[in-house]
């Protein structure tokens, strides 16, 4: 949203800097020059901290205004812990964090598990709903007898012999849960189909097994339990299991779902985010995945700056000191940059009620003092955004500054555009060198 605000303030300056003759080239390499500058100016204003308490304020500064208002705390705490459990060596990889969304309860009602659901049921009713000390076999191939890559007609003139085959068929079905068993597993979870006679001998042999189960969901389950995916059971090995301290079969809003739970230094974790209907609980599912992303860019790069439109006045205030430093024409684009990186805050007013001209005056005499100071959406006032705790990602940040002027610069750069007429070809009269018949005299 801020790239396409400064963005869309950048082209409006840039129409008054045409008209003053300014060349559309001049004013893209003043914005270059703008937007480079204001990158360093972002590094100088920078907080570097990523203890627990400021990725907590990173995460409800996200939060803000997408409607988790009273469980933005709470859902904070979650978010930091899901995302410092599957951190390696300061890298984030946030598809290791699934959401689940589930409606019929409150907000205050979601969790962190250390561990993945899967949106699935077991196979069979037989099967335990319960296990503790769980061993995990995860395997992306069907348990079920394979069919012959060649067509084939066999004739069978003895009943003995249509027996034997069913009795080889089950003899096959019944040695790929003997291989199962024999290494320790008691729980499945398979990305391809488990035949019928599968799945009596599987409840039969005390296992609990999942089919259809989604590839990212495996894969997931291969972080959080240290499982490694088998595609041949020939070749399961008691080293392949993963482990986790519990998997149950739970019903969560009329559906059931498999826990697997209590998993040891898990790489992938489940924010199981509830809501009191499915409106709500869509809305909150997005502002957490919004957070998630600022917390892991939080983590990564171990810089905030403040929010409340601080660091748009900080680098206005720096650019219109640096364009004084050049000479020619530029000079004015770098202004113009400047003044647009105003927008930010001006609009952070009018969308809270207050006057924008009042608020940007204030802003400007307060940035004499310090760098941190915004613009306090609920009280009108200008506060130091460091100690409101209001801060976001400086990453996001410089991205913005960096797509709103590359977009300026790539529409400066159009020289014309062809309007369409509203007449398609089809349509056009044919000449008769076009193959048309010549006009009738």
């Amino acid at each position: 949203t801020t790239a396409v605000i400064i963005a869309g303030e950048l082209l409006k300056k840039s129409e008054t800097l045409l008209d003053m003759d300014i060349h559309p080239t001049i004013i893209a390499m003043g914005y270059r020059q703008a937007a480079e500058k204001a990158q360093e100016i972002l590094d100088e204003i920078a907080i570097e901290d990523i203890s627990r308490d400021m990725l907590v304020k990173v995460a409800m500064t996200a939060m803000t205004g997408k409607g988790t208002e009273k469980a933005r705390e709470p859902l904070a705490n979650l978010i930091v812990d899901a995302v410092q459990q599957v951190a390696d060596d300061g890298e984030v990889d946030t598809d290791h964090i699934k959401i689940e969304k589930k409606d019929g309860a409150v907000v205050e009602e979601s969790t962190l598990i250390q561990g993945v659901i899967v949106d699935k049921e077991k196979v069979h009713p037989g099967m335990p709903s319960e296990l503790k000390d769980a061993k995990v076999v995860l395997i992306n191939s069907p348990l079920e007898v394979k069919e012959t890559e060649v067509d084939a007609e066999i004739r069978i003139t003895d009943p003995a012999q249509m027996q034997a085959f069913i009795e080889q068929e089950e003899q096959m079905v019944r040695d790929m849960v003997n291989k199962i068993a024999d290494v320790g597993a008691n729980v499945l979870f398979a990305q391809k189909g488990i035949d019928d006679l599968a799945q009596h001998y599987l409840a039969k042999a005390g296992i609990m097994a999942v089919r259809r189960v989604k590839k990212s969901d495996i894969d997931k389950l291969a972080k959080a339990t240290g499982a490694t995916v088998v595609s041949n059971l020939d070749d399961l090995t008691e080293a392949d299991l993963g482990h986790a301290g519990s998997v149950i079969e739970k019903k969560i809003s009329g559906d059931d779902m498999i826990f697997v739970e209590e998993c040891q230094e898990p790489k992938a974790v489940t924010l199981l985010v509830r809501g009191s209907t499915k409106h709500i609980v869509d809305e909150i599912d997005r502002a957490v995945d919004d957070a998630i992303g600022v917390v892991a860019a939080t983590v990564e790069d171990g810089q905030v700056v403040a929010g409340g439109g601080a660091p748009e006045i900080a680098m206005a205030k720096k650019l219109k000191e640096y364009a004084q430093s050049i000479s020619g024409r530029e000079q004015l684009a770098v202004t113009a940059f400047a003044e647009s990186l105003e927008i930010v805050p001006k609009t952070l007013a009018e969308n809270a009620g207050l006057d924008s001209i009042d608020s940007l005056v204030d802003l400007r005499a307060a940035h004499e003092k310090s760098a941190y100071m915004g613009l306090n959406v609920f009280t009108g006032d200008v506060t130091d955004m460091k100690e409101e705790g209001v801060v976001e990602p400086k990453r996001v940040k410089k991205q913005a500054i960096q797509s709103a002027s590359e977009a300026a610069e790539m529409i400066l750069r159009i020289d014309d555009v062809i309007a369409s007429s509203g007449t398609s070809a089809g349509d056009m009269p044919m000449d008769p060198g076009m193959g048309g018949m010549p006009p009738m005299m």
